[in-house]
């Protein structure tokens, strides 16, 4: 057993164990890696993870390693863990929004940063994708926020105000693109779906909620219904985009995959009525083999790109009322998303607004996973 110091953040909609590289990066070795280290804390191979620190879903399910920066322009870089539930394994293939804006509080927090006198920003780099982010945090005489009055769709708790800004998430249409097309068809058995496939924020695979008897905008009960089908598309997804191979076994992270439809009325997971008038597309997300809560943001992220490809699904359904302003509609409620194009009609910046709260700072007490084999067998 060994003592590791970690703090616990929410970030949006997610809660997330940040560590500093400085204190976990001792242990890496000895405990047999970092996975090893990660599912031993988490609980990892209970459903429940009952022994560890994890909350038994995927939003409750992560945790970044954050150390200085030695690259020009950037303050922080941190690995990004989702850490599985019910298995002992850890997914590093992709990013999160939510955590990277706890990582931005953080870093201000914890002096990983010079604090401004009015504006801190912390220039981030998430070492799992290469993407480059900019967390903007409120410090008015140098003073450093430890809660506010903020909030977003899927929570009631406020916390301190964030702006989290993804840059040039998809420099070019080659790159957004990883098919080359604006619609990918894909069959499976006797029938055929239509997706938009782009790379942005996270790779993903949107497809038209149409193909599936769905307008888009149903409730996640509903959409559960139809995780099967959307899990086998994500396979075939992963094989066109490059991400995998027929012999690689299939990551439950990347792509993100989900449905998208038209604004239409709809009633959230915490029985607030919206209106079609009040948001532009429906996007329902699935996380870890289950309809996401909200949506993450890397997945808005690429909505937001999609909703550029001229000819693409996203475009086919979405309403766009203000040019560079996006609204989705996810089950929790609607995600405003504040987008800029460069001079070449690509995509230069996407803006998130989340409120992050530091929960706890703590000493995890953690036996490394090969010493529990067979503890869940039960």
């Amino acid at each position: 057993m060994f003592t590791l110091r970690g703090t616990w953040m929410r970030g949006g909609t997610s809660k997330c164990w940040l560590f500093n590289a400085v204190d976990i990066d001792p242990y890496v070795a000895d405990a047999g890696g970092l996975d090893n280290i990660l599912t031993a804390a988490f609980g990892s191979g209970d459903p429940r993870q009952l022994d560890g620190v994890g909350g038994g879903s995927s939003t409750t399910s992560k945790a970044a390693i954050v150390r200085r920066s030695s690259a020009p322009g950037i303050d922080v870089d941190y690995l990004f863990a989702q850490v599985a539930i019910e298995s002992r394994t850890v997914e590093w293939g992709s990013n999160c929004g939510n955590c990277a804006t706890a990582i931005g509080l953080y870093a201000v927090q914890t002096g990983l940063v010079a604090v401004d006198d009015r504006i801190t920003v912390v220039r981030m780099r998430n070492e799992n994708t290469g993407a480059i982010l900019a967390a903007e945090i409120a410090t008015p005489g140098g003073r450093i926020p430890a809660e506010g009055d903020a909030s977003v769709p899927g929570t009631t708790a406020l916390g301190v105000p964030v702006g989290l800004t993804f840059t040039d998430p998809a420099s070019d249409r080659v790159t957004m693109l990883p098919t080359g097309a604006e619609i990918d068809r894909v069959s499976l058995g006797d029938r055929e779906f239509r997706g938009t496939f782009v790379r942005a924020g996270a790779p993903a695979a949107l497809f038209d909620a149409a193909d599936f008897g769905l307008g888009g905008s149903e409730s996640n009960d509903l959409v559960a219904a139809h995780v099967p089908t959307l899990i086998a598309l994500r396979t075939k997804a992963a094989l066109r985009m490059g991400l995998s191979t027929p012999e690689e076994p299939v990551s439950h992270a990347v792509p993100k995959v989900g449905i998208v439809g038209p604004p239409a009325d709809y009633t959230t997971t915490t029985g607030e009525r919206v209106l079609a008038a009040d948001y532009d597309i429906s996007v329902r997300m699935l996380s870890m083999m289950a309809p996401h809560p909200a949506i993450g943001l890397t997945s808005a992220v690429a909505v937001a790109a999609a909703v550029t490809v001229t000819g693409g699904v996203v475009t086919a359904n979405a309403r766009i009322g203000w040019p560079g302003s996006l609204r989705i509609g996810t089950a929790a409620g609607v995600l405003d998303v504040d987008y800029v194009m460069d001079g070449d009609g690509f995509l230069h910046s996407v803006t998130l607004h989340r409120a992050v709260r530091r929960i706890a700072t703590a000493d995890l007490f953690v036996v490394p996973v090969r010493t529990l084999v067979g503890a869940y067998s039960a």
